[in-house]
């Protein structure tokens, strides 16, 4: 397969990829393929694996075994500088100390773009600004980091990816600390987005709306394809332990997840 083929293909992908810490595996045997364009999500119960995926397929950790390819190269080999103009992640946990403004924590995003003979300007602010819109946080660019909620916070940090102008989004719970309203149009934002994007989500509800679902189960893909195909009663109740079934909203004829204990 052509380079070319491959970027249109596979924008990221992994093969074999594992993590093992001090002999205990996390990960194991992980084969994705993104597509261009898709939104992945990745679900699977606390400890299944979904955030030290994430953090592999970023390069923030350093697999046991496997490989991951960006672009077609593998990541391993590629240019730090480079990653980040293609690749940019929005982790659960991320915070500074530093006394910034909503604007510049934003404005970072850009950085891995700007140079000594190309600066700070126009066309940057203009995407800050445009990022800073996605999320609806146009209003906060004056207020100062620490004064932010949890979901404040949350919702800069999207924005601050936005601004990188990455290919490939990786965000790792992006709905945590946000509310109702901010998680629905959060979600239609990035999948309205130009982009492949992998979402690690809890929500299951949230999750059929993606284009497929990777399942996690202790460590291990168990599952891989449209959502309603993986995420059946059995699978729900053999990996999440719930019983499970569909029903149809009469408003829209979305189909919608009922949860229940055994």
């Amino acid at each position: 397969m052509s380079n070319l083929a491959a970027v249109r293909l596979a924008p990221l992908s992994c093969a074999g990829l594992g993590l093992s810490v001090r002999g205990h595996p996390l990960l194991h045997g992980i084969d994705l393929q993104l597509l261009a364009g898709e939104t992945l999500g990745v679900v699977g119960p606390n400890g299944s694996g979904k955030s030290t995926l994430l953090k592999l397929l970023a390069g923030l950790r350093t697999p046991s075994e496997g490989r991951v390819q960006l672009l077609g190269e593998p990541l391993a080999d590629l240019p730090r500088r480079r990653v980040a103009q293609t690749l940019a992640l929005v982790e659960q946990q991320a915070d500074t100390h530093d006394a910034i403004s909503v604007f510049e924590a934003v404005a970072l995003g850009r950085t891995p773009w700007l140079s000594a003979l190309a600066p700070f300007g126009e066309t940057d602010r203009a995407i800050v600004e445009q990022a800073l819109r996605d999320v609806d946080a146009v209003h906060l660019q004056r207020r100062v980091w620490g004064s932010l909620s949890g979901g404040e916070r949350q919702r800069v940090h999207i924005a601050r990816a936005l601004a990188q102008r990455p290919q490939v989004l990786l965000l790792d719970e992006p709905t945590n600390h946000l509310d109702i309203q901010h998680q629905l149009s959060l979600l239609h934002c990035v999948q309205a987005l130009p982009i492949s994007t992998v979402v690690a989500l809890h929500d299951l509800n949230q999750a059929l709306t993606c284009d497929r679902l990777a399942v996690l189960d202790q460590g291990r893909l168990v599952a891989l394809g449209a959502p309603f195909d993986v995420l059946t009663p059995a699978r729900l109740l053999s990996t999440f332990g719930v019983h499970a079934h569909y029903l149809t909203d009469p408003y829209d004829g979305a189909r919608i997840l009922r949860l229940r204990t055994p």
